[in-house]
């Protein structure tokens, strides 16, 4: 299948996952390159699954083009078009379309962000066969035929790719998951080698690199009222803007192939040898954080995140939680984290308070079953190795227990997302007899820890002050603003 070729650009990358963060993210950086004058780079993105029909009819009718609007923590509105993404592909279930530009040479980057979820790695970073849709995929790439899942998608472009002669080729994960681009590689490579490719196996160690990369934007679920903001700022009729804090950050390692790549660090990207120290404050600082006051929002009757954030015992969970567990774990003297972890602690806070981004606990508190073991697991993991308290880290498990003991009540006041879990797990730790040492006996959440007793006292220890914060704690409004 041909393409025509991207318009306005001489390399491209393609995007897989065509959501909020990528158009306020990574969608952004390429703009800012392009305001500079430096137009060698554009995207080409797509969805792998159909999901947004109605957000990607929109961008193919605008152009790919979009309206931003960014909110700062003292409320100031800022609103940006964006029209670095230059094609919108349309979602085919054969991905004829993703696979035709994936596998074109002008394509150097193929990029992507399908959740922490969507990687289906185990303790060990190898594939999770128990998900269907996995398991289906890798039998229809040994059918040579393309899946819906990344690694089903990815193979199958540079399948084509090699075939083709495309060359070279960087492979760019844009999710939160910590070493995302080592892990998505072992993930790959795991994949082709049970579709039987050898040689496509030994074409993809040399003809790829995986770069590890650190993301960071708060962006909600556009509300409904954004349109009309957005109408009434800018005089556009936008039928597919996004919003979200004016903060941003990316940091990616430098390691590119197949050519010139994007110069960001002209336009902010820290461009590093080694992502590690940043990527260890942002999942621990940030996304750990986020998750504990979501779910603990969630327990009082809280709709928002910034509800939550000003609730002085949330707010205190979070703040103990990073300072007596997360910061002795960052920087111990003689290995400091190059990051400011006070500062950035203060100012994740402070994001999370930002009361115009209106982020909502239903979206934060999504995939506690990878975000146990993702983001706060290794804090765990280290205190208990130096034999150091976990007292304040064991807040975070106890609100998802008991987040998850909602859930499995129907008392949850919202949907409850989780890619990861088996419904039938969670509810069966839930009607356990003792549903603590049940849920620090997954082995699935913690690993070579579960059952540990240290880790069962402790989350024990932490419930029963979950139980004590959630009977005090009676927000004067709850669902609203505040």
């Amino acid at each position: 299948m041909a393409l025509a070729p991207v318009p306005d650009c001489t390399s491209v990358i393609l995007h897989l996952g065509l959501g909020s963060f990528h158009r306020a993210h990574q969608a952004v950086y390429v703009q800012a390159l392009r305001d500079t004058g430096d137009k060698a780079y554009a995207i080409s993105a797509a969805n792998l699954r159909p999901d947004m029909p109605e957000v990607l009819a929109a961008l193919r009718a605008q152009g790919g083009a979009y309206t931003l609007e960014t909110v700062s923590p003292a409320g100031e509105y800022r609103y940006q078009r964006i029209e670095s993404i230059r094609e919108v592909l349309p979602y085919e279930a054969d991905l004829a379309s993703v696979i035709a530009r994936g596998a074109d040479p002008a394509t150097r980057i193929i990029s992507f962000t399908v959740t922490e979820a969507g990687y289906y790695l185990d303790a060990k970073d190898k594939l999770d066969l128990s998900f269907a849709d996995l398991a289906a995929d890798i039998e229809r790439a040994r059918n040579g035929e393309p899946g819906s899942t990344i690694y089903g998608a990815v193979c199958a472009i540079l399948r084509a790719r090699k075939t083709g002669g495309g060359g070279a080729v960087t492979l760019l994960n844009c999710d939160n998951l910590r070493h995302n681009g080592d892990r998505f590689r072992k993930g790959l490579l795991d994949f082709i080698e049970r579709s039987g490719d050898v040689s496509l196996q030994a074409w993809v160690q040399i003809n790829t690199t995986c770069p590890n990369a650190m993301v960071d934007r708060i962006t909600p679920r556009p509300p409904p009222e954004l349109r009309e903001r957005v109408l009434k700022a800018t005089g556009h009729a936008d039928a597919a803007p996004i919003t979200g804090e004016s903060f941003i950050q990316w940091v990616i390692e430098d390691n590119f192939i197949g050519g010139r790549r994007p110069a960001w660090e002209r336009v902010g990207v820290e461009m590093v040898e080694s992502v590690q120290p940043y990527e260890e404050a942002k999942i621990r600082l940030l996304n750990a954080t986020h998750s504990c006051i979501a779910w603990a929002g969630t327990l009082i009757g809280l709709q928002f995140i910034h509800e939550g954030t000003h609730t002085p015992a949330v707010r205190k969970m979070a703040f103990d939680y990073v300072t007596d567990d997360v910061i002795p774990c960052l920087s111990r003297p003689g290995t400091p984290s190059p990051v400011d972890l006070p500062a950035y602690r203060d100012v994740v806070l402070d994001r999370f308070g930002n009361p115009s981004i209106r982020d909502t606990n239903q979206r934060v508190a999504m995939d506690g079953f990878s975000k146990i073991p993702g983001f706060i697991a290794p804090t765990v993991r280290e205190r208990l190795s130096r034999n150091e308290s976990i007292d304040s880290v064991a807040m975070l498990p106890a609100l998802f227990l008991a987040f998850l003991q909602r859930w499995h009540r129907g008392e949850i006041p919202y949907t409850y997302q989780d890619q990861v879990m088996d419904p039938a797990v969670g509810h069966a730790i839930c009607e356990a007899e003792d549903p603590v040492a049940a849920f620090c006996a997954d082995t699935s959440l913690w690993g070579p820890l579960a059952g540990d007793t240290r880790l069962v006292d402790a989350v024990r220890s932490a419930g029963v002050r979950v139980q004590a914060f959630v009977a005090s704690t009676a927000p004067s409004q709850p669902g609203k603003s505040s």
